[in-house]
């Protein structure tokens, strides 16, 4: 299912929410490990950078808690743009989490870091076993990477306009080092490493999808990108798992539409919800 999303038809709606970031919030956490944008914890697993944002009350919680497994989890990320969205996922008893894994690209080593954290969450501190995957543009590539692999442990995947194929970006020269091969091994190895070609995985277990992307992104387009994941899922008969929202006349940039969607916040928490369901 695909939707267009334009300018004029979201205005009313920032003009409401316009004044809710403000201020910044003090950081319950060791900034030396990370800064966070809202309150949380911030630690190491497999001695790369990890964080929490933590919803209220969130330590009285009984059995699985609902998370989001956020990326990508860079030095600036989560940045300021996402506050509002992450306040909404906190709001609604939803933690955000994520491992720096460094521009690993959904390289198996990057793969093997988010196992590692995943394991941390759900075997440690208590988190539901079923997260919903939460990729920012190249993010895209962390989170779907990781779900190919791992379909049972995911409840949903959503994008602000996610990179699924790295040809596209950062390109094959850029991508090629984080899998350890050359270009051209890269090329001849993209059905088993370039998350575009492994989507179907996805698509056969009917993993629900939302994404928003720009039609005018010149950085990660649209076309080779969250319209080819519909594609996929469309071979699969698995249409009705899957949503697209076309942001009209947005590029790759910092409009507010893309992190003010109120479709792809309530779908990351109905999502994360349900994977918290026994």
């Amino acid at each position: 299912m695909t939707r267009q999303f334009s300018n004029r038809s979201i205005r009313h709606l920032f003009c409401t929410v316009a004044c809710i970031m403000t201020t910044s919030v003090a950081v319950a956490a060791d900034e030396t490990v990370k800064k966070l944008i809202l309150p949380g914890e911030s630690f190491l697993v497999e001695g790369r950078p990890a964080f929490i944002l933590t919803p209220k009350g969130d330590p009285s919680v009984k059995g699985s808690r609902p998370w989001v497994m956020y990326a990508p989890t860079l030095a600036g990320y989560p940045d300021e743009h996402e506050k509002w969205m992450h306040s909404q996922f906190l709001d609604a008893g939803i933690a955000v989490a994520g491992i720096d894994v460094g521009e690993g690209y959904g390289s198996p080593k990057a793969r093997q870091l988010f196992t590692a954290f995943y394991n941390e969450m759900t075997r440690n501190r208590g988190f539901a076993a079923k997260p919903c995957l939460l990729g920012r543009s190249r993010g895209g590539l962390w989170v779907t990477s990781w779900a190919c692999e791992n379909t049972d442990k995911v409840a949903g995947v959503a994008g602000i306009y996610p990179v699924f194929d790295f040809r596209t970006y950062p390109g094959l020269t850029n991508a090629a080092p984080a899998y350890e091969l050359t270009p051209q091994q890269l090329t001849e190895r993209q059905a088993e490493f370039n998350p575009i070609e492994r989507v179907s995985k996805l698509a056969k277990s009917k993993i629900p999808a939302l994404f928003i992307h720009g039609d005018e992104d010149k950085v990660v387009p649209l076309k080779e990108n969250s319209a080819e994941f519909v594609a996929k899922y469309k071979q699969e008969n698995a249409e009705s798992a899957v949503t697209l929202i076309v942001a009209k006349g947005q590029g790759h940039n910092f409009w507010e539409g893309f992190f003010r969607c109120q479709e792809l916040v309530d779908f990351t928490i109905a999502r994360a919800k349900a994977g918290a369901t026994p």
